[in-house]
């Protein structure tokens, strides 16, 4: 398994900011985690609501710990939500927000490096702005 290094979790976040900036998104702020859960970088941009950093964390931290993408959490959200109402509570520490905007990062043998959640558009955008990010290091994006 590929250690996530402090450099590519920077370098994460910064282009996946740096796509929002070229593809004129709202304000972003974006989180990544290494694939223990632990914080490795996290940005907001200047005029980003201040709880927007809390929903990317809540975004990475349900992907990582649970081990799926946004996509496959929502839809567990939707199909079973007693499950994850009890998911949440365990995740209670750093949020669980089950929407797209969330992508596991994996190694190219699909081991788990981490995960990234980003907040300040849609979450298709939020979303796309990560894969963007994480395909940019030469990293896999694991949506879900």
């Amino acid at each position: 398994m590929t250690e996530l290094t402090l450099a590519t979790a920077r370098a994460l976040a910064d282009h996946s900011l740096k796509v929002a900036r070229e593809r004129n998104f709202k304000p972003m702020a974006v989180v990544v985690l290494d694939a223990r859960g632990s914080l490795k970088a996290a940005a907001a941009e200047d005029g980003c609501p201040i709880l927007r950093w809390e929903v990317a964390l809540g975004k990475a931290n349900v992907c990582v710990k649970f081990g799926s993408g946004g996509r496959r959490i929502n839809a567990l959200a939707v199909e079973r939500p007693h499950f994850f109402a009890g998911l949440a509570t365990l995740l209670s520490d750093n949020g669980a927000v089950p929407v797209p905007g969330g992508v596991l990062i994996r190694d190219s043998a699909g081991g788990l490096v981490g995960a990234c959640g980003m907040s300040g558009d849609t979450s298709d955008n939020d979303e796309a702005a990560l894969v963007a990010a994480i395909e940019s290091v030469g990293l896999v994006a694991d949506c879900g």
